[in-house]
């Protein structure tokens, strides 16, 4: 007997159909002896339903409390219609909101992160023989507000419950087979991986990869929680392994990514003196902004200029902070781009083989596509470049290194 927990995507229960479909693969473990644990997301577009729902209320954005009480609602209904559909199958279960599961988090609205999982109302039902599905992406916090964990959060409740209850294997269900070396709907070529590392992993899910939330990946490596990425509509093909170690293969880049979420702000007309980017990147941390890709240009005259990347639901946010501190810091002028994307390869090891970013940027020359921004680190390098050039870029850079 094991102990498995599963989380099913949005796609998986977008419809009656579906949810049936995912009630007779839970079926199919439980009815092996197994302990199973069913983490759900909201049902197709419901989450992106209820944010326009808010905005015809208030267009001019309601609190982020207000907002996780009414998106908290896509995962209870998700629950509650499972778990109607594993009883039509005659099989005992029971569905719990977060807060029911043991979800204690911080009080960052929105993007709330998990303290502490008391697992032990989990544990209970197991014991009972019931099959337990758990509403993904939210918790409670001190307050006894309900929290959200943000986008993918589904993914991380169930990475902490596989971790808290020492589970055999925690299985993420998604609309693809597995992890691909390139999104497959966009590149033709590209191929499933048996395996992957988790720092891999780590690093396609943070550059744009959307098969694993990056937070998750994050608290599986932490905890050693082995992951498996599979299909709810082909659950007998065989899916991604995401674990600390695989094995060694010919293929140096394990793949690309491309993420479409970003902004460049530049701050021009800058000082150069010590203490300017503290400065910058202190207020932005203190409101919680992301920042990505950094380029601080060479002063001349005295002056510089820095630019960076966040995301673009943060970009506003962004701006309007640093627009106060333009009084004490005298820069000329704040300029921003939307038009902008970020293309990733990603591979472990990459740092000991010459040559890699030179391919890299003879595959985006040749494509006829302009760099504008340059990032690295020991396992992925990442262009930003203009947003209309992204998926040629993706394809282009794919084929100079995987085929």
């Amino acid at each position: 007997m094991a102990l498995i927990v599963k989380k099913f995507g949005g796609s998986s229960v977008a419809n009656a159909q579906r949810v049936m479909n995912v009630a007779n693969i839970i079926a199919e473990d439980y009815q092996k002896g197994n302990q199973v644990v069913v983490v759900v997301s909201a049902q197709g577009d419901t989450t992106d339903d209820l944010i326009e729902k808010a905005l015809e209320i208030n267009p001019e954005g309601p609190s982020k409390r207000e907002m996780d009480m009414l998106l908290s609602a896509g995962e209870q209904i998700s629950i509650a219609l499972l778990a109607m559909a594993i009883e039509r199958l005659g099989l005992p279960v029971v569905s719990l909101l977060g807060w029911q599961a043991g979800f204690q988090t911080d009080s960052k609205y929105g993007i709330a992160r998990i303290k502490n999982l008391d697992a032990s109302r989990i544990e209970a039902e197991l014991a009972r023989k019931n099959i337990v599905v758990v509403a993904g992406f939210q918790g409670i916090n001190k307050y006894d507000d309900i929290t959200t964990l943000g986008r993918g959060g589904s993914d991380t409740s169930a990475v902490a419950i596989a971790a808290s209850l020492k589970a055999d294997l925690c299985q993420i269900y998604t609309d693809v087979d597995g992890v691909y070396t390139a999104d497959p709907r966009k590149v033709k070529t590209a191929q499933k991986m048996s395996e992957i590392t988790y720092d891999e992993m780590l690093e396609l899910a943070t550059l744009g990869a959307q098969v694993l939330n990056n937070r998750s990946v994050e608290m599986a490596k932490k905890y050693n929680v082995e992951l498996e990425v599979r299909s709810s509509l082909e659950p007998k093909v065989p899916g991604t392994i995401v674990k600390e170690v695989i094995k060694m293969e010919k293929m140096l880049i394990r793949g690309v990514a491309k993420d479409s979420d970003t902004s460049r702000i530049s701050v021009v007309g800058l000082q150069d003196n010590p203490g300017i980017a503290f400065k910058i990147f202190n207020v932005l941390a203190q409101k919680n902004i992301n920042v990505d890709i950094i380029l601080q240009s060479i002063g001349r005259d005295g002056t510089k200029d820095i630019s960076f990347t966040v995301a673009k639901s943060q970009h506003k946010e962004a701006v309007s902070a640093l627009e106060e501190l333009q009084p004490a810091l005298n820069f000329k002028e704040i300029a921003c781009d939307d038009d902008v994307a970020k293309v990733s390869i990603v591979g472990t090891g990459m740092e000991t083989h010459p040559g890699v970013a030179a391919k890299m940027f003879e595959a985006l020359y040749e494509a006829g596509i302009n760099i504008k921004m340059i990032s690295t680190s020991e396992i992925k390098i990442s262009v930003l470049i203009n947003a209309k050039d992204a998926d040629r870029a993706v394809e282009a850079v794919h084929d100079a290194f995987i085929r």
